[in-house]
Order: C-alpha cells, then sequence, then structure tokens
C-alpha cells in the first residue's frame, strides 16, 4: 500500500500553480492577498489555473480577514461565490466560520456546504483559533463532503502546535476525528519527521515553497525539495 504523504501547495496564479505541480505538488489551494491571510481569488484566477494544471485544487471561500462569514448578507454571498467556483471548474473548497463565541458558525457553514452539493472540503485554520478545537470537531461532526482539517495545532504555529498535532493524531477513527489531518502554518522541514512519526500525512506549504517569500512566485525547485523529504520518509516507513 503506497504511503505517499500529499503535499498541498498555495497557489496564487497560473505561474505558482504550473511550478507547484513540476516540482510535485499533490494538491492546489488557490487564494489571493496573503496579507489578509488569504481570500477567495478572482473568477477568472481559479479558470486559468483549471486551464494550467490537472492536479486537484481547492478554492478558498473567505471574504474577508478573519473568521467571521459576516452575517446574513455575507452567507448569502459565499454561497453565491461557491456557485461561481463550480462553475469555473472547482470541484474541492476550504473555509471555516466561527462564531462571537469562538464556536463554529453552523448557520454559515451549513449553507455553504449546501451549496458545495457534495463536493469534498477542508475546514481550515479556524480550529486553531476557537475557543474549544474538540466541539468544533464534534459541531462539524458529519457534515458531508468534509475530509480534511488544516491546522498547525495552534493560532501560533506548528512550533506550538505540534503536541497537539501529535494527540489528535492518535484519536484518529473517533467521532469527529475521522477526518485526514493536514498541517501547515509555520510549518518547516524539520516538523516532518515527528508528524510522519505520528501518522500524519499531509503537508501544506505556502511561504515555504518560494525562493522569496511571499513576494516571489512558487518555486518548483523550493517544492521539490519538500517532496524528496515527504517521499524518502514514507520510503523509510515502508522498509520498517
Amino acid at each position: 500500500m503506497s504511503m505517499r504523504a500529499v503535499l498541498e501547495v498555495i497557489a496564487l496564479d497560473a505561474e505558482d500553480a504550473v511550478a507547484a505541480q513540476a516540482g510535485g505538488a499533490d494538491r492546489l489551494e488557490l487564494v489571493t492577498d496573503m496579507a489578509a491571510d488569504g481570500l477567495t481569488p478572482p473568477v477568472a484566477t481559479v479558470a486559468a489555473i483549471r486551464a494550467a494544471v490537472d492536479i486537484p485544487l481547492r478554492v478558498m471561500v473567505r471574504l474577508a480577514d478573519g473568521f467571521s462569514s459576516g452575517g446574513a448578507g455575507g452567507v448569502d454571498r459565499l454561497a453565491e461565490v461557491v456557485g461561481d467556483m463550480r462553475a469555473a471548474g472547482a470541484g474541492e473548497f476550504v473555509f471555516g466560520f466561527l462564531d462571537g463565541d469562538g464556536l463554529v458558525d453552523m448557520a454559515a457553514v451549513e449553507r455553504v456546504v449546501t451549496a458545495l452539493d457534495g463536493c469534498p472540503w477542508t475546514f481550515h485554520r479556524a480550529i486553531d483559533s476557537s475557543a474549544d478545537r474538540d466541539a468544533v470537531r464534534k459541531q462539524l461532526d458529519g457534515l458531508p463532503g468534509l475530509d480534511t482539517y488544516l491546522t498547525a495545532g495552534a493560532a501560533g504555529g506548528v512550533d506550538e502546535g505540534l503536541p497537539t498535532l501529535v494527540a489528535e493524531a492518535a484519536r484518529g477513527g473517533e467521532p469527529g476525528y475521522e477526518q485526514r489531518i493536514m498541517v501547515g502554518g509555520g510549518l518547516r522541514l524539520e516538523h516532518v519527521p515527528p508528524l510522519r512519526t505520528a501518522g500524519i500525512d499531509a503537508f501544506h506549504i505556502g511561504g515555504a515553497a518560494r525562493s522569496g517569500g511571499w513576494s516571489g512566485a512558487v518555486c518548483a525547485d523550493a517544492v521539490a525539495q519538500w517532496r524528496s523529504v515527504l517521499d524518502g520518509l514514507s520510503a523509510q516507513q515502508l522498509a520498517v
């Protein structure tokens, strides 16, 4: 059985997407405006990326900085965005909305899930800013299409959240913990061995895929370095 780890790379445009695929990325997360930690990209950008590469891609559904849905009007707009993106060729998505108590804004999430109509999706790092990670997982348990949590384990990043990630991986299969953990947020290559040892098999990079940070484009060589490390660790595990 293959133990190849999933490598997801943030892409801002078609140039990023082509370089990420050339470097060995398995999947892309499509966003714009990283100064706001990633917002929904223009439909034209999604269509151009879909035409440029053939690997899976997940489109961010987020219209403003923070994790609020924006109220009733915002939720309506989010559902419209999903429809527009699906028409442009998108079939996978990433989003996450919290209420004023730091738990899941279920009205917003369920409205977007309805618009997805079965498309797979990731609940993103909103979980790292939530009031109760376990409660978030229990709230979302059973929603159609949810197959991944993108998380650093803590709002401060993987350095802080590593113990939480390892502990949550150990709970895999419990109610609310069946979904894949995809680690991202301050992720560095040195974090990968302990995460792989814990059974985590999905990794998400943004700035680490760019030789010049967010001011530069995705670098195929940088992505290839991550691919090589992940594949090398998988080979070691298969040999055990």
